[in-house]
C-alpha cells in the first residue's frame, strides 16, 4: 500500500488542507482529506477492469466548505444521526446540544467532526486521523480523544477503525457519511442498484425522523431487503415511513453474529458489475437513498447531483439512543474505549 499527500485547498483562515491518496497493488485508490476526515474519492474497477470514482463529493476543500450541510464522505461525531429535542440525560445531569435540524441535533451539531481539521499520521500500512473534542463542544460532556484509521488491503478491502476515550461520562457514536453511486459517481440514478441488508427489523420514525423506540419487522414491507432487490423497486409505494423520509432514511437493526465483524449489506450495480459488501461491529445501519439531493449542488467534474444520485449505508448505533434505553447503549465512561470497525469489500461480477 502506498500513501501520497497533496494539497487540497485552504480554510478561510489560511490553514492548508491536505488529501492523502491511499493505493493498493491492484490500483484501487481512496483519497482522504484531513478536513472532516472526508473520503473524497474511491476508485474501483468495473467488470472490464476500468477504474472509476464511485462516490459523490467535490474537487477541493472549498466545495465542502460551500455546502456545509451535505456531509459528503465526512467523519461524523460526536453523535452520528439524530438526537431528539437536542438534549439527553446522563446520571443526574442534563445536556443541551446544538439545534441544527429543526429542534433536533443532527450528526453532532453545527460544528461536528465533519467541520474539524484532523491531525494526520502516516505509517507503512495505514493513514490515521486524530482529533481532540474538548469538554462542552457542541454541548457534549467530556474531553474525547478520537483516532480513525484507514487501511486498504491487497484483498480490495477498505477498513475504517474508530477509537475514542473520554475523561468524563459521555455518549459516542461515530460513522462515515459516504454517498455511493457504483455506476458513475453520481451522474445517474441509484434506483437500479441491487441492495441486500442483513436485518429483520428497522426502527420506525416520527415526521422529524426521530425513532419512536419501536422495533418493527421488515417482512411484507418496503423495508425488506433480506433478499437482494433494486433500491427503487418499492421506494414509491404508499407507506407512511417512506413519506416521512421522502424515501429511505432509516436505521436497520442488523442481524449480528456474536463478537467481531458481521455481514451488514451488499450492493450490486448491474451495468458495471461493481459490487461491494459491508461488514461491521456496529449494531445498526442507516440507509439513506439520497432523497434531498435536488440538482442544486455541483460536485466533482461539474456534475449536478440530482435526487437519488447517491445512497448512504452508515454503520453506527441507533439514532436517539441516549433517550431510548431500549436501544443499544452509546454511553462511554472514563477507562473504557470506544472501538468500532467497518470494512468495505469491493468485488466484480462477470
Amino acid at each position: 500500500m502506498s500513501i501520497v499527500r497533496s494539497d487540497f485547498g485552504k480554510m478561510p483562515d489560511g490553514t492548508p488542507i491536505s488529501v492523502f491518496a491511499v493505493e493498493n497493488g491492484n490500483g484501487l485508490e481512496a483519497r482522504i482529506s484531513d478536513y472532516g476526515g472526508i473520503l473524497v474519492s474511491l476508485k474501483t474497477p468495473d467488470r472490464a477492469g476500468k477504474l472509476s470514482d464511485i462516490i459523490l463529493g467535490f474537487d477541493s476543500v472549498e466545495g465542502y466548505l460551500a455546502h456545509p450541510k451535505s456531509f459528503f464522505g465526512a467523519l461524523i461525531g460526536r453523535y452520528a444521526n439524530r438526537i431528539g429535542d437536542a438534549r439527553f440525560r446522563l446520571g443526574n445531569a442534563n445536556y443541551l446540544l446544538d439545534k441544527n435540524d429543526g429542534r433536533n441535533t443532527l450528526h453532532g451539531g453545527a460544528a461536528g467532526f465533519d467541520k474539524r481539521v484532523w491531525e494526520a499520521g502516516v505509517s507503512d500500512d495505514a493513514l490515521e486521523l486524530s482529533y481532540v473534542s474538548r469538554d462542552g463542544e457542541c454541548g457534549f460532556p467530556g474531553t474525547l480523544h478520537v483516532a480513525v484509521t484507514y487501511r486498504l488491503t491487497e484483498e480490495n478491502e477498505l477498513s475504517i477503525r474508530y477509537r475514542a476515550d473520554t475523561d468524563k461520562e459521555t455518549v459516542a457514536n461515530l460513522t462515515s457519511h459516504v454517498y455511493f453511486n457504483l455506476n458513475d459517481g453520481g451522474a445517474s440514478s441509484i434506483l437500479d442498484h441491487e441492495l441486500e441488508i442483513a436485518a429483520d427489523y428497522f426502527t420506525p420514525v416520527t415526521q422529524e425522523l426521530i425513532p419512536t423506540g419501536e422495533y418493527r419487522a421488515v417482512g411484507n414491507t418496503p423495508f425488506d431487503f433480506g433478499r437482494s432487490r433494486p433500491i427503487g423497486s418499492r421506494i414509491g409505494e404508499a407507506d407512511e415511513q417512506l413519506e416521512f423520509g421522502r424515501g429511505y432514511d432509516h436505521n436497520f437493526v442488523l442481524t449480528r453474529v456474536r463478537g467481531g465483524l458481521s455481514f451488514a449489506a451488499r450492493v450490486k450495480e448491474p451495468s458495471t458489475g461493481r459490487i461491494f459488501e459491508i461488514h461491521t461491529t456496529e449494531p445498526g445501519l442507516q440507509f439513506y437513498s439520497g432523497n434531498l439531493l435536488n440538482g442544486t449542488i455541483r460536485g466533482k467534474g461539474g456534475v449536478l447531483y440530482q435526487s437519488r444520485s447517491g445512497f448512504c449505508l452508515e454503520t453506527q448505533h441507533f439514532p436517539d439512543s441516549p433517550n431510548k434505553p431500549q436501544f443499544p447503549s452509546t454511553r462511554l465512561l472514563p477507562g473504557q474505549r470506544f472501538d468500532s470497525l467497518t470494512t468495505f469489500r469491493f468485488l466484480r461480477s462477470d
